[in-house]
């Protein structure tokens, strides 16, 4: 569940693999940093959210 509705992500491995590390480091759970991402899309970080999660995960990186 993501901002109260049911949605599907497929990803990679790594890409979780990334998330998971990236939640960890914020100290935030995995969905509450999908919901944020969510969020995010208005935003222009992708049309969907597999693409927002993964331009998000390639945007925190090169930071």
């Amino acid at each position: 569940m993501i901002a109260g509705h049911r949605t599907s992500v497929s990803m990679e491995a790594p890409f979780w693999d990334a998330l998971k590390e990236i939640a960890a480091r914020d100290n935030l759970s995995i969905n509450d940093l999908i919901a944020r991402i969510d969020e995010a899309r208005e935003d222009g970080l992708g049309s969907n959210l597999s693409s927002a999660i993964r331009v998000y995960i390639l945007n925190a990186l090169r930071r």
